[in-house]
């Protein structure tokens, strides 16, 4: 909670033990004072249902005592007006000097505008994107990639020490079909196809073909004078690494770049595997049987146990995540948070029960659920790719609409909500496109800028700001843009929802347009061009730092 919050909230507290002292009552320990915006114009700048919180240990009518906590805030502490309405509800009007204390904040602050200690400095693991690399990253790997940046970045501003992970599934049997699949293309390049079955579970990308012809280019017909088993480790290892290459281009060029590459394989290459076993076995969570070794998921209310390690000793995908985990918690994090794609939804459960079994905190573990992209151009959808094979991939969507407007569009809406997103309307250089319309709010304000100083026109000090020189209903709800931008970081980073930064910039936008379409900042009388000039800057702070989130650019001229 910021200061005006805090400050507010503790004058409704001591308001109500005033109301509690007068009945010879005792405000409840439990009490919370919840300070939100109200959703609809003209009901104040804040609201709090703490009345109805309190009514029944009060023992009186809601609205009653509302009313009665009302009399005695009156005009104090920066409060204008209380409003009670129905059922109970405070609604709190601040007077104009909140505006004046916001652009104060903003332009004091700058790029820190916004920055809080939720954290503190508490370390944070977030591992996203985490595909197979066994192809290019795909489109839906791309929103995950951008939610999962996002929340990282919010987490890093909310005073988290982040590190961004790839947990790379270099391990199984997808590997070994990744590489009999480059094998088969490379023995079709000699015309010798018939002597390696391209694979029924194999890959079909134009991609594979282009590392097979690497591959010839490199060895020649060395490899196909070879048996296949022998040669098969080669072709799965060459493969693996181009394409792993090929993902973290992908992801560096849309502006992801991970602290840590880690791989499945080195959980096997060391004990991490069998003292995770051991772990659970001392704490009653394994168990041998029929050969194998169980993890005693029905403890967490799993229909039956799941296996770690079968009959013949090969562990499970499940054994690779909890060990996996384990190492993640010896690493020193104090959370964990987990970017999946939404497919992934049934997985939850048994994660969770894993980091019980493990002995960690439920409250440190989080999992965020991406919901699947279409891909519109001009609201009809986009058949597959042919040169991916299966799937539309990221580069192509960078290609053509850039990554700003994909980073945007991909966190514009709540993780867990399916996305269309419109080619066309991601090129438009119009208000339809959401990322154009804040940037071009920021450019416009870079270009008020660069007009006052070509007049020579200076940027007042924020001392000699009338507050009452604005009291447009255009300059107050830009300013309560501004205000929240702070606000809605912290939720960001509590809730672990980036959509709040993008509903947030453009909300700003959106204000700043209204503001600018109708008003004057050059050319109008001192007074009111001082003021309007800083409330301007500050309102850049506040788009420029919702950009900067975002991990998009943020420009000077359109």
């Amino acid at each position: 909670m910021d200061d005006k919050k805090e400050k507010l909230a503790l004058l409704i507290r001591e308001a109500i033990d005033d109301v509690a002292s007068s009945r010879g009552l005792k405000t409840p320990e439990s009490m919370s004072i919840l300070l939100e915006r109200p959703k609809r114009e003209g009901q104040g700048d804040w609201a709090t249902n703490a009345a109805m919180q309190i009514a029944k240990a009060f023992r009186a009518k809601p609205v009653e005592l509302a009313e009665d906590i009302a009399s005695r805030l009156g005009e104090c502490g920066g409060i204008a007006s209380v409003e009670v309405a129905a059922p109970g509800f405070l609604n709190f009007t601040l007077t104009s000097r909140w505006i004046t204390d916001t652009i104060k904040d903003a332009l004091e602050k700058g790029r820190d505008f916004g920055r809080s200690d939720l954290g503190q400095n508490r370390r944070i693991q977030v591992e996203f994107v985490s595909a197979n690399p066994t192809g290019p990253i795909h489109l839906g790997h791309g929103r995950g990639a951008a939610v999962g940046d996002v929340i990282a970045s919010v987490l890093e501003f909310s005073g988290w020490t982040v590190e961004r992970e790839y947990y790379i599934n270099d391990a199984g049997l997808q590997m070994e079909n990744l590489g009999k699949s480059t094998q088969s293309r490379y023995f079709a390049l000699l015309g010798r196809e018939q002597e390696a079955p391209f694979p029924e579970d194999g890959y079909p990308g134009d991609y594979i073909d282009g590392i097979a012809k690497k591959l010839l280019d490199e060895h020649g017909y060395a490899l196909a004078d070879r048996p296949l088993d022998e040669t098969v480790g080669i072709f799965r290892d060459e493969t693996s690494k181009a394409v792993l290459e090929m993902i973290k281009k992908d992801l560096s060029d849309f502006g992801v770049n991970f602290d840590v590459w880690f791989s499945e394989k080195s959980l096997f290459e060391g004990d991490i595997v069998p003292r995770t076993i051991e772990l659970l076995k001392s704490r009653d969570f394994a168990y041998d049987g029929e050969g194998a070794i169980w993890f005693r998921s029905t403890a967490f209310g799993d229909d039956k146990d799941r296996v770690l390690v079968r009959k013949n000793g090969v562990s499970t995908y499940f054994t690779s995540d909890i060990a996996y985990m384990e190492n993640k918690y010896e690493r020193g994090f104090d959370r964990l948070v987990y970017v999946w794609g939404a497919d992934h939804h049934g997985y939850v459960p048994r994660i969770r029960s894993a980091c019980k079994a493990i002995g960690a905190p439920d409250a440190s573990l989080d999992v965020m659920l991406i919901q699947f992209v279409s891909l519109l151009r001009d609201g009809v959808p986009v058949a597959m790719s042919k040169r991916a094979g299966t799937f539309v991939t990221l580069r192509e969507v960078m290609d053509e609409v850039g990554r700003d407007a994909a980073r945007f569009s991909f966190v514009s809406r709540k993780c867990d909500s399916h996305l269309d997103f419109d080619l066309e309307v991601a090129k438009r250089t119009s208000s339809d496109n959401p990322v154009y319309y804040v940037q071009y709010a920021h450019a416009r304000i870079c270009s008020i800028m660069r007009e006052a100083e070509s007049r020579g026109i200076r940027i007042p000090d924020i001392s000699e700001i009338d507050p009452e020189a604005l009291s447009d209903p255009l300059e107050t709800r830009l300013a309560k843009e501004i205000s929240r931008f702070p606000e809605e970081t912290r939720k960001a980073a509590l809730n672990l929802e980036p959509h709040r930064i993008a509903f947030c910039a453009s909300s700003l936008a959106e204000a700043f347009h209204a503001f600018y379409n109708s008003k004057k900042v050059l050319g109008c009388d001192e007074r009111t061009m001082n003021a309007r000039l800083l409330l301007t800057a500050a309102a850049k702070a506040a788009i420029s730092n919702a950009l900067t989130l975002l991990g998009v650019s943020a420009p000077e001229r359109m």
